[in-house]
């Protein structure tokens, strides 16, 4: 790509933008559309899309960052930063893809372009593994597959690269049209069309057809016929057509899968002869994803032969960055699947997300196929870590240590992972966060286990990308200049602390409510500087939380008197919050008591109300909508009478969760999310646009095979009239699997089945009737997740999803995943 259609002078000729270009010698190498991801300040351009948040609110964020180039919309940015670079025009997201369609049509290379509801992301990965040694390949970051995500990807094109890979996901009709100008596919694959985002559209033709959309113009299109039932042949795209079908004649017709040992062995028939392939996995998902990478290669004239030889060589996949405790206090990130540059950068960013220690350390293997030269690489990459504010670098191969003299930072190197590990008994490891990135031939994997604190088998794994999202589902729903406030009480609802709170103020929350002094010492300890609000004040923490600058609740003129009685003489305008009782009978002020409330107020200077709030009763509930009105109503009166009084308007709420969702013209200044976070509103048929956060997973420990009218645990409770099979799992009352869910009231998933339980639950483990199923030793059970949902549960023990998901021991070790 020559240096001329990167000017950021040729991008306005390019966007029709108007202009004002104080740097016109500016050369943009790097695009985006988050202001917390930069790598290359300089040779940046930030376009400020207007998505579920206006990206003009976050230009100040951009600029203090380094950035001085931008495309806006709003003409009022123009003249904000005098020495920056505005490229102004009427759509920032139109601008973005027609920037990216322009580069792809300059660049004459082979692309396959890959959708479907499922597999698309691993389809992309493992064609890359495929087809690396042949291509130099430019391929989406991770899944970046969205009306952003794509036209990011393919501005990474460069004139060196032979092959892209670029994944394109949809969620509504009329969006497949842009990502296909944008990737200009070559090869077609189609993955899995399943069920998976199909709210956008009216039935599976229309999605179906959206998506075809892609492949309008392809010189090859890989299909099964099986995902394609809706349309007739004569509407499919591509020049030449590959298909590939286990149930009926195609192309590639797979006639035979047996499972061997963790993998599969298949047999298929392929140009009128018999062939056959190894795909190393087990799973139904990995071998029909591997069925369509082993259609590709053929379809694109490897032989039978050799796309065996390739196939057999396949590694897992993972898409997600975890974050689990480690020794010494430390915190590690596990992504030690692959290396480069893109995944680098978004690993680096999570760490930094990471305020619970000080101190931020790399391990880092050699990176490979970048189509760079050694030094212009690791040049590229000592830059990038002095941008990201690195602490240490670790690196492991005989390339990065070449070049060791690049980086400036704390640093040490190794020629390979076995020389590393003989030396870490030696290597100091305290209080810091540690990301393990490497290449897949560096099995990093040893590394990660020997820093890593050792799991219990049961473990309740969080997906932050999943919390991320039903942020931005709220979010979406409020006025603008509304605030969020996250209610991250009881360990996060049960789901972490400075894990939790790191991502929420990360995403730029207002505020963050615990219930006691102590959870909001622990973030103040871990890094977190966002306002708290404590709900539940004790005079004995008073000390603790004026050094730590936490904000009290303020429910009644006694707590009120003790707290002011703290306060030292000098203090002035310590933040409060008021609550009000409107109706919950609970906590807080009524309206005969406002009288002694303003007396206290008018006679000091001490404090300065920031908040003035209520709890709504049943705001999920039509039923009582009438009182919830009450309660708003009433709200707003005391309101009136206190902001009268004190001459000043502290921020409002009113609305929880549910409240969001039903009550859209009581949103006030502030709106309380809480277990909405966690994927779960009562207000919202079947949680209908939010995802899952949390899956509760054991493993079994024993089988057993019972004969007729043996019992099972304590008191014979358990009995098998006819005999049978059970197996015992790692999970009791201890963990917080409650005892009502012992003799068949509750279940759970092995191998997709739901088994009931039987005998009692105890306080460790308990027993699963598996009579019939092919269950071993080892094998994973899990006990919610989206199929069996945390509501599931609570409808088998009459609870509710609260109670469920706050009762997770603390012995159930938190893994975080983030992609």
């Amino acid at each position: 790509m020559s240096e001329e259609i990167n000017s950021i002078q040729h991008i306005v000729q390019i966007l029709k933008a108007k202009a004002i270009l104080p740097q016109p010698e500016t050369v943009i190498r790097k695009l985006l559309t988050d202001s917390r991801t930069v790598i290359d300040p300089e040779g940046s351009l930030f376009f400020a899309v207007k998505a579920q948040r206006d990206g003009h609110e976050f230009i100040s964020n951009a600029y203090e960052s380094g950035i001085r180039n931008f495309v806006i919309s709003d003409s009022g940015y123009m003249q904000k930063y005098m020495d920056a670079n505005f490229l102004q025009v009427n759509d920032v997201l139109q601008a973005l893809q027609e920037l990216a369609t322009y580069k792809r049509k300059a660049n004459d290379l082979k692309v396959i372009g890959i959708t479907g509801s499922n597999g698309k992301t691993i389809v992309k990965e493992w064609l890359y593994q495929l087809l690396a040694s042949d291509y130099n390949i430019i391929r989406s970051p991770k899944s970046f597959n969205s009306q952003i995500g794509v036209p990011l990807s393919v501005w990474q094109i460069e004139p060196e690269h032979t092959l892209g890979i670029f994944e394109a996901g949809i969620s509504t009709k009329g969006e497949m049209e842009a990502l296909a100008a944008i990737i200009t596919p070559t090869i077609g694959v189609l993955t899995n069309i399943g069920e998976a985002h199909a709210e956008g559209f009216e039935n599976k033709t229309e999605k179906l057809t959206e998506k075809l959309k892609l492949f309008k113009d392809v010189e090859l299109f890989v299909y099964a016929p099986e995902y394609v039932t809706e349309l007739n042949a004569t509407d499919l795209p591509g020049k030449t057509k590959f298909s590939w079908s286990t149930t009926q004649p195609a192309d590639l017709h797979v006639s035979f899968i047996e499972p061997i040992e963790g993998k599969n062995y298949i047999r298929a028939t392929y140009q009128d002869r018999e062939i056959e392939c190894l795909i190393p996995f087990s799973d139904k998902a990995s071998v029909e994803n591997g069925i369509i990478c082993w259609a590709t290669l053929l379809a694109m004239g490897y032989t039978p032969e050799e796309a065996d030889l390739r196939l057999e060589k396949l590694t897992q996949v993972s898409m997600r960055l975890e974050l689990i405790n480690g020794i010494e206090n430390c915190s590690i990130i596990d992504d030690s699947y692959s290396a480069d540059i893109s995944s680098l950068a978004i690993a680096l960013d999570f760490l930094n997300l990471q305020n619970q220690h000080p101190k931020k350390t790399l391990i880092l293997s050699d990176i490979y196929e970048t189509g760079k030269n050694n030094e212009v690489l690791y040049t590229e990459i000592s830059a990038l870590l002095e941008q990201k504010n690195l602490n240490r670098l670790i690196g492991i191969g005989p390339n990065i240590s070449a070049f060791a003299n690049l980086f400036k930072i704390e640093s040490s190197f190794y020629e390979s992972t076995q020389a590393f590990i003989e030396q870490l008994p030696g290597i100091h490891f305290a209080n810091e966060t540690i990301l393990v990135k490497g290449a897949r031939r560096f099995e990093f994997g040893r590394i990660s286990k020997l820093l890593t604190q050792k799991i219990h088998d049961t473990v309740l794994e969080i997906n932050l990308n999943a919390l991320a999202s039903n942020l931005q589902f709220y979010r979406s729903k409020l006025k603008s200049g509304v605030k969020v406030m996250a209610m991250v009480k009881a360990f996060s609802y049960g789901s972490g602390s400075f894990e939790i709170a790191n991502l929420l103020q990360y995403q730029k929350v207002d505020y963050l409510a615990v219930a006691y002094a102590d959870e909001g010492i622990a973030l103040r300890k871990a890094g977190i500087t966002l306002p708290i609000m404590v709900m539940s004040p004790e005079p004995s923490a008073f000390e603790a939380m004026v050094k730590h600058k936490l904000e009290p609740e303020i429910y009644n003129t006694s707590i009120l008197k003790s707290f002011l009685n703290f306060l030292p003489e000098f203090e002035v305008d310590f933040p409060i919050h008021l609550k009000l009782d409107t109706g919950m009978h609970r906590l807080g002020f009524e309206k005969t008591d406002l009288p002694e409330l303003m007396d206290v107020l008018k006679s000091t200077t001490k404090l300065k109300v920031i908040s003035i709030f209520t709890h709504l009763v049943a705001s999920d509930s039509a039923q009582h909508d009438g009182f919830t009105r009450h309660q708003l109503d009433e709200f707003s009166s005391l309101y009136t009478t206190i902001t009268n009084l004190i001459n000043y308007y502290p921020l409002k709420h009113a609305l929880n969760t549910s409240g969001i969702t039903r009550w859209p013209d009581a949103q006030l200044d502030m709106v309380r999310i809480g277990i909405g976070l966690y994927g779960f509103d009562s207000a919202l048929d079947h949680n209908a646009g939010l995802q899952t956060v949390a899956i509760l997973k054991t493993t079994v420990t024993q089988v057993k095979v019972l004969k007729p009218g043996e019992t099972v645990g304590y008191s014979r409770k358990g009995v098998l009239p006819n005999g049978g099979k059970i197996a015992t799992v790692k999970i009791g009352y201890a963990d917080g699997y409650n005892r009502n869910f012992g003799n068949g009231v509750g279940k759970m998933l092995i191998n997709g089945k739901l088994v009931p339980t039987i005998g009692s639950i105890c306080m460790d483990m308990c027993m699963l009737d598996i009579t019939g199923l092919n269950v071993k030793t080892g094998d994973e059970v899990i006990v919610f997740n989206h199929q069996q949902t945390i509501v599931d549960l609570a409808g088998q023990i009459n609870t509710i999803p609260y109670e469920i998901l706050t009762n997770i021991s603390q012995r159930v070790k938190r893994v975080y995943f983030y992609e």
